[in-house]
């Protein structure tokens, strides 16, 4: 449009349809993640946001996705002359399955969910922030029907050959229900319409001339939100200078001494203020400088890094107090500061790379865009030159810690600092790094809530979901709390560990004034939100100068002597260098050892965790119905399986204790000890009910609960184990077999696996799905108030990497799992052994997700996929981590087992159709979740909102059906080809970019 000669871009008005959708639904079986509403809704987000930014006068129409299950009517019209296998390659997930199946019920989940999202989106405000432009949601698609015959069949005669494309007259009839949702006013739309029938085009009137939008149908938006201020400025937006501040930002410098050294020092621990001769900055929106001089909740966008408080250099120190205009007071030629306003790329930001909601996996990209700009400025003598660096990370890892705890661990968040810290302390020369140890945020929370009327509640989400719109008390707060002092000790204990003092030009210092911050409070005794840009949540210049004070004193200050208390109504003076310490404070110039750490070779020896719930209060009466099953109702535990579930190798040293079942430390049913010591499924549930019965202790049989597993035991096996274990319950005086709730976790398969190349026939596919049926029947038949999980097997082939770059495995790993460890790489044999694994999960999670076992009220199967993609774990060599694994690098040790556990546990909290699906073995005591007060149950697939009904059949009554027939009738090759395609392109990605994949592999639903 810029570029048509035809197009007056500034004055000519422009209408713009856009309609997307189809083809995410057809797909969205293959990738869930990919086609999620989340993502669909992003997707659109920024496209309409280029549109906002860039198109003046502009009216979007944003029609709505149609009721695509719809188009199975006429798939599944006999009559119909329509090509069914080019319908089912052009839109698999919409045809390929059952009415009644899971992934039916998930495509009308996602096809509601993008027509809701998509209003959400536009209902926001978003895009209501200009005279000239506008986005109206057109609705006339939502509830569409398939035209019907005089006959009432589906009229394949609105469709072109293919059956899946509109025929000319579905367009006609399309644009003249889109031309009436344009004049019909907002909250007066038509949604559904009926293509066969007469659709009249309507016409303006003299009373409504326009084409509607929300203002002039004088409709409000329902929770209508402050525009998202998140939007970034276009990447071709030019630098606005500086703006000379407010004088009351500016502060003294009393300083007597502001000499360099009489020489260039060479060592970092002599390094005077005056000697600094650039400075630099990464980090997230609070260096960036985001909403500091905003008036408005929109201009929070706004970066105003020459405000930023470590790094701008508008004005000077008399007007506006930042970290470079302090050092200017000793050396006027100091260079690398940001002046004015604009993002990290433009020219002004100079040596200032933070980026708005970086998180700390994005650090590592920021220090080596750093590394390049020094290196290329000719204002900068890349080797000679003194540098600054500060840097502060962590706020958005913080506010997003509850929704993934694995993925923003302090583990996980320390190694991506120190992957940034060794960028620098490899590349870049004369520096002094502070690190600034993350802020917490719960002061932030108690000053956002304490003004309701001046903070924007409805921005809570958007801001900080972790941290603002979370109740007190709650286990999200709690999570964020321990995680904060996690991510502040973590820091603490990698600049401690003296990583970065092995050259003599070289070191970081951090620098603690953020680890105990005290709230400002007016004379009322409410918060003091002046310090606070318009958000509520971003500092404004007060709060900046106030960090610049605290920052510069901290520098000055000794090591075992820096301030760990920022009070932002002190009145802060500014230090001054003085003879007897002259040099900006680092470990040696200050007398100072390191505390020492503990050897990282010493394995630690407690596996436990902490559960920090709230306490749950029984009922007054028992549930009756599973689907309203909470952690405290469960009664008795109970496990089937093979020796991962009697925990063989959890705590073996030799040989000769690799027979020992450890069945005390089992994942699934051990209870040895308490949680803090152990992590098991049993320990876990203890918080919740201390009566807990069936879990195992010890090592011997005797105390082996209701823990049936046996060593070497095969899907064949379970049947036998379904029946010994309805005996002994039935048999057993310390529970009420009828009224107890049971939790039964069901977990085999490796040994078929690992074994099907010796006999195909008894260890296919089809047997080890109908073993497991078997099993599951006599529990369904015989078990009343049970709750089973299916636990999927995992990727076996993970082991070859074990068994290829350890040499410390004692028994030989061909003898352990032959038909995985025995074939060569990318051969026909292990490309076998592969589709076999993945089929073992697809085909028995689609049986145990059918209705089969959804007749009774007081059963349920879940199916609990953490290891559908297994992650085994890496050491910071690359190499396994064979901490993990028992001496025959087949079984898990106690740090394992307690792993499996943790991702059982959460697995059973997350809904059907968006569990977790990989487990990354990374430890991290916090990890477990909650019952939240919204979702206070075990999911179950009613209770996900994936099945609705319940059929009418007699309690004790089994479906006569084999459901092998119903599996192989409901999955296409296609589908197959599809998964395996996608599982190994998973998987070479996971091999080259291990980090971004675990980012993005969230949720994986078949």
């Amino acid at each position: 449009m810029k570029n048509d000669t035809r197009i007056n871009f500034q004055e000519d008005w422009k209408l713009i349809t856009l309609f997307i959708g189809g083809n995410d639904l057809c797909r969205f079986c293959e990738d869930p993640i990919r086609f999620s509403p989340e993502n669909f809704t992003s997707n659109i987000k920024t496209a309409l946001d280029i549109l906002h930014r860039e198109v003046p006068r502009t009216f979007v129409n944003l029609v709505t996705v149609l009721h695509i299950v719809t188009l199975r009517e006429l798939y599944q019209n006999k009559n119909a002359s329509c090509p069914r296998i080019i319908m089912r390659e052009l839109c698999p997930c919409v045809l390929n399955y059952a009415d009644n199946s899971t992934e039916t019920e998930m495509l009308k989940s996602f096809n509601r969910r993008y027509q809701e999202e998509t209003h959400r989106l536009v209902e926001s405000g978003r895009y209501d922030t200009k005279e000239d432009f506008t986005v109206v949601v057109q609705p006339f698609m939502e509830k569409v029907t398939i035209p019907k015959t005089e006959e009432g069949l589906p009229d394949s005669s609105y469709f072109a050959p293919d059956c899946f494309h509109f025929h000319q007259k579905t367009h006609s009839q399309g644009a003249r229900a889109l031309w009436n949702n344009m004049l019909e006013p907002l909250g007066e739309k038509t949604d559904a319409h009926f293509l066969e029938m007469v659709i009249t085009i309507k016409c303006p009137s003299q009373a409504q001339s326009f084409l509607r939008t929300y203002r002039n149908s004088n409709y409000t938006y329902p929770n209508q939100t402050t525009p998202n201020i998140t939007t970034p400025p276009p990447s071709s937006a030019t630098a606005t200078p500086a703006k000379e501040p407010d004088q009351n930002y500016g502060s003294q410098l009393l300083c007597e001494d502001r000499a360099p050294s009489s020489s260039s020092p060479v060592s970092v621990h002599a390094l005077k203020p005056a000697d600094v001769q650039v400075i630099a900055a990464l980090g997230d929106s609070l260096t960036a400088g985001n909403g500091i001089d905003a008036n408005t909740i929109l201009d929070t966008n706004t970066e105003y890094r020459g405000l930023a408080w470590s790094i701008g250099g508008d004005a000077s120190l008399k007007n506006v107090t930042t970290l470079p205009n302090i050092l200017r007071q000793f050396n006027l030629n100091l260079t690398g500061y940001s002046t004015g306003i604009g993002g990290a790329s433009e020219s002004n930001a100079f040596l200032n790379q933070a980026v708005p909601g970086a998180e700390a996996e994005k650090l590592p990209d920021q220090a080596r865009t750093l590394v390049r700009l020094m290196k290329s400025d000719p204002r900068i003598n890349f080797n000679t030159d003194w540098k600054i660096i500060t840097l502060l990370i962590g706020a958005n890892d913080l506010c997003n810690y509850c929704k993934d705890p694995n993925y923003y661990s302090a583990v996980n968040f320390t190694s991506r600092i120190q992957e940034a810290l060794d960028i620098l302390h490899a590349e870049v020369p004369r520096a002094l790094v502070n690190l600034v140890e993350v802020m917490d945020l719960l002061p932030l929370r108690k000053m956002f809530l304490d003004n309701p009327v001046q903070c924007p509640a409805h921005l809570a989400v958007d801001l900080c979901s972790c941290v603002l719109p979370v109740t007190e008390g709650s286990q999200e707060l709690a999570m964020v709390k321990e995680a904060t002092r996690a991510y502040q000790n973590s820091t603490r204990k990698l600049v401690e560990s003296g990583r970065y003092d092995t050259q003599e030009n070289f070191t970081v210092v951090l620098q603690p004034f953020f680890r105990n911050t005290k709230i400002p409070l007016l004379q009322d005794g409410h918060a003091d939100i002046s310090f606070l840009a318009p958000d509520c949540f971003h500092l404004s210049q007060k709060s900046h100068s106030q960090l610049s004070r605290a920052l510069w004193n901290t520098m000055l200050q000794p090591l075992g002597e820096k301030t760990d208390f920022f009070d932002l109504m002190a009145n802060i003076t500014l230090s001054c260098p003085t003879l007897q310490k002259p040099f900006l404070g680092t470990y040696r110039n200050s007398n100072y050892t390191y505390p020492t750490l503990e050897s990282t070779n010493k394995p630690i020896q407690n596996w436990g965790s902490n559960l920090l719930c709230p306490e749950q209060t029984p009922t007054k009466s028992v549930p009756t119905s599973v689907h309203k099953l909470r952690p405290i109702d469960i009664r008795v535990v109970a496990a089937l399986g093979d020796s991962l579930t009697t925990a063989v190798g959890a705590q073996t040293t030799s040989l000769n204790d690799l027979q020992t079942a450890w069945r005390g430390l089992s994942w699934s049913i051990g209870g040895d000890g308490t949680l803090e010591t152990h992590t098991t499924l049993p320990n876990i549930l203890k918080k919740f009910n201390p009566e807990l019965f069936g879990f195992s202790t010890g090592t011997i049989k005797e105390t082996a609960g209701f823990n049936l597993a046996v060593g070497g035991a095969k899907a064949n096996n379970m049947s036998t184990q379904a029946r010994e274990l309805v005996e002994l319950m039935r048999g057993s005086s310390k529970i009420n077999f009828k009224e107890d709730w049971k939790l039964i976790t069901l977990f085999v398969g490796g040994n078929d696996l690992c074994h099907y190349c010796l006999d195909r026939k008894t260890y296919s596919v089809e047997n080890y799905v109908k073993h497991l049926q078997d099993a599951l029947d006599i529990l369904y038949k015989e078990l009343p108030r049970a709750f089973v999980n299916l636990v999927e097997i995992m990727e076996i082939t993970e082991l070859r990497q074990i068994e290829r770059e350890t040499s410390g495995c004692a028994i030989p790993g061909m003898s352990v799992c032959p038909c995985f460890l025995t074939p060569q790489e990318n051969s026909p044999e292990l490309q076998e052994m592969k589709r076999i694994n993945r089929e073992f999960q697809i085909y028995s999670m689609l049986m145990a997700s059918s209705s089969r076992y959804a007749q009774r009220e007081d059963f349920t199967v879940v199916v609990q996929p953490f290891f559908r993609s297994t992650f085994f774990p890496l050491d910071s060599n690359g190499k396994p981590d064979l901490s993990f694994f028992s001496v025959d690098c087949f079984h898990f040790t106690e740090r394992g087992y307690a792993e499996m556990a943790a991702a059982l546990w959460n697995n059973m909290l997350e809904p059907v159709g968006r569990k977790q699906s990989y487990n990354n073995f990374t430890h991290d005591r916090s990890k477990l979740k909650c019952p939240t007060s919204e979702n206070p149950f075990f999911f179950t697939s009613r209770n996900s909102g994936l099945q609705t009904t319940v059929p009418v059949v007699r309690a004790d009554q089994v479906p006569s059906v084999p459901y092998w027939g119903v599996i192989l009738a409901a999955v296409t090759g296609v589908l197959a080809s599809s998964v395996l395609t996608g599982v190994l392109m998973a998987r070479r990605l996971k091999k080259h970019q291990p980090e971004k994949v675990m980012a993005k592999v969230k949720v994986t639903v078949l």
